[in-house]
């Protein structure tokens, strides 16, 4: 698993007017090839009446399935400076189409460029940008006596209470980023006099904003 890594928060659409041609971002997180190609047909069977609807999306862990779309425009014009923005932007498992309705001004080449990678901004900036961080989730299991000087200790540092079990003891669910669980454990163990039980479970990802969100130049 990787360590960390960014992707859109959502749903994301928002439009831009360049030289009086229309362009309009949509954005969504998928996590499939099929996924990503049945959102791209929902925005063409929208916009069927558009002059294009370019694309293209990034899956998987190592980007391993890249695919883009000039859906008419010159090659290379639309597809590619769309995908390149996504990648530029380092979001994983993410599918954006930019719909063209032409406004009667010739871009040039250049300008298509230009102009598809702006629709590409302007579509994830209006998704938001996450991180997901990996975290390890630790149980921690003590007396009633002990508790609050547990509790206590567990409103401060970078970890993440996701639960509390009030039993015959009481059981502290937390999340602690990954890489930081030997320091964790061992002040739990501290702090308690080594009188915690401490259970280690699955790994996952914790979601947070991300401001930046960059062009390709």
């Amino acid at each position: 698993m990787l360590q960390q890594y960014k992707t859109i928060a959502g749903y994301g659409e928002d439009e831009i007017v360049i030289e009086r041609s229309r362009f309009i971002g949509y954005a969504q997180r998928v996590t499939t090839e099929e996924e990503a190609s049945a959102f791209i047909a929902m925005i063409k069977k929208k916009h069927w009446d558009a002059t294009h609807n370019c694309s293209a999306f990034v899956i998987g862990e190592n980007d391993q399935i890249q695919r883009s779309s000039d859906d008419g425009e010159p090659s290379g014009t639309a597809g590619k400076p769309i995908l390149e923005c996504i990648k530029k932007n380092g979001v994983k498992d993410t599918v954006v189409v930019v719909t063209r309705y032409f406004g009667g001004i010739k871009l040039g080449a250049g300008g298509l460029v230009r102009a598809y990678t702006a629709g590409t901004v302007t579509a994830l900036q209006a998704a938001g940008i996450v991180v997901h961080t990996l975290h390890q989730k630790i149980s921690v299991q003590v007396e009633y006596p002990w508790w609050g000087k547990l509790e206590n200790e567990l409103r401060i540092g970078e970890h993440r209470v996701v639960g509390t079990d009030f039993t015959d003891k009481v059981t502290a669910h937390v999340l602690i980023p990954d890489g930081s669980q030997d320091d964790f454990v061992a002040r739990m163990i501290d702090l308690t006099n080594g009188q915690a039980d401490i259970v280690l479970g699955e790994k996952e990802y914790v979601e947070l904003p991300v401001d930046a969100v960059g062009n390709e130049d």
